[in-house]
């Protein structure tokens, strides 16, 4: 399965955790420690806001080794953002090509995924059907991830996201229970609108794939008051990836079975996953 990582805080240039840490994005896509497997190759892909860009955050997606993509390294070189999501693939059947490649983005949003829906190729069309009229032709690959995406959209992920992931995991569970699927859903996302950040952990047999956030930055200081690092980032500051960037003894925390995360300059929230079993739509 896949590699994440999601970035709020200070800004600072892509490369400080695309590839300088012991164990960074890049590191991760040759040598992961925590996935299902140790490479992940089958494309890669980076969202980014920008306070002087365009309204909608800015995608770069590849579909070759992230670790051997000389325009990832050059932009990561020169891209500085306070929010940014980045995602290194391994695909679970689907093809590799570039629409198929997180973080996928609709408006504000982005939405990227570790994971995979049980038994999607039998529940592919039963979902699509789900999908609002006018959000489908915006579909561009043949994910399970994407298919997330625009269902969590549909449940309204722009109002009330939390809730909008309920719903969107109960639907999938719902379907799955339909067609004889047992445990459909398997997932770690990470979502945002711009302003915010949301990060998921839940499974329905309840043994999901790692995810970690950093420890608050305050606290890191006082541990390690000569980590230059630690001194040019704001308290603000937040980190959640699939697995730890490196061996900083304390800076890593796991999130909780099925728990979700907000960020938001200044306040951090955590709280309960609990999929939202009310038939959503009617198919």
């Amino acid at each position: 399965m896949c590699r994440w990582l999601a970035y709020s805080g200070s800004p600072i240039l892509l490369e400080e955790l695309l590839y300088k840490p012991e164990h960074s994005l890049i590191d991760q896509s040759m040598h992961a420690r925590l996935g299902v497997g140790t490479t992940n190759g089958d494309g890669f892909g980076v969202g980014w806001y920008s306070p002087d860009g365009p309204d909608e955050p800015t995608l770069f997606r590849g579909t070759g080794p992230a670790w051997g993509d000389e325009n990832l390294r050059e932009l990561a070189h020169s891209v500085r953002s306070g929010l940014f999501l980045a995602h290194i693939r391994a695909s679970t059947g689907t093809p590799v090509q570039q629409t198929n490649c997180h973080p996928f983005r609709y408006g504000r949003w982005l939405w990227l995924h570790n994971g995979r829906i049980r038994g999607y190729p039998e529940l592919k069309r039963a979902l699509m059907l789900a999908v609002d009229p006018m959000l489908f032709p915006r579909i561009g690959g043949s994910t399970d991830s994407e298919l997330m995406f625009y269902l969590a959209l549909t449940f309204g992920l722009e109002r009330d996201p939390v809730g909008a992931v309920e719903r969107m995991v109960g639907w999938v569970e719902q379907t799955g229970q339909r067609f004889g699927i047992d445990h459909p859903v398997q997932m770690t996302i990470a979502t945002s609108d711009g302003d915010r950040l949301w990060a998921f952990r839940y499974s329905s047999e309840h043994n999901s794939r790692s995810l970690y956030c950093s420890t608050a930055v305050d606290t890191l200081r006082t541990m390690y008051p000569e980590n230059p690092v630690l001194q040019q980032v704001s308290d603000a500051t937040r980190i959640v990836v699939s697995e730890p960037l490196g061996g900083l003894v304390g800076a890593w925390q796991p999130v909780a079975e099925s728990s979700y995360e907000l960020v938001t300059p200044g306040l951090d929230v955590v709280g309960p996953f609990e999929p939202d079993h009310a038939q959503p739509c009617d198919v």
